[in-house]
């Protein structure tokens, strides 16, 4: 387990007009932003940024993206965005997002980040990031 890590976090955000189609329904790319804001968001209320992560000379970078739509998220609506770390190695981060309208389940995504220095090379993870073993 990590440490000082809570397992699942939620945030909510409402559908913009911006990111909706002429049908009102949410532009399949969205998605991926609506995953990110969940991985800012976890690692925030766990007291944790990507600012102090990369102060430390640690980025992370997408290196796998995957998205399944179940059903289409429209304009105004309330969306859910429930954020897990599946795993966590000593250079790679894999998180498992479901998004949700009321308890309806509209996408699920696995994106996969690599911890890399200033010049895109691999670097271990975070101290505060790292298992306790």
């Amino acid at each position: 387990m990590l440490k000082h890590i809570y397992p699942t976090h939620e945030v909510q955000v409402r559908v913009r007009y911006q990111e909706t189609d002429q049908m009102g329904v949410v532009y399949h790319g969205n998605y991926f932003t609506f995953f990110e804001i969940g991985r800012t968001e976890y690692l925030r209320s766990n007291g944790y940024t990507y600012r102090n992560m990369e102060a430390e000379g640690v980025f992370a970078v997408v290196v796998k993206a995957e998205c399944s739509y179940h059903k289409g998220a429209k304009y105004d609506d309330l969306l859910t965005i429930k954020t897990t770390i599946k795993r966590l190695t000593r250079v790679k981060i894999e998180y498992e997002h479901q998004i949700f309208r009321d308890s309806e389940l509209l996408a699920t995504g696995h994106i996969t980040l690599a911890f890399v220095d200033a010049q895109g090379k691999i670097r271990l993870a975070p101290k505060w990031l790292q298992t306790e073993e």
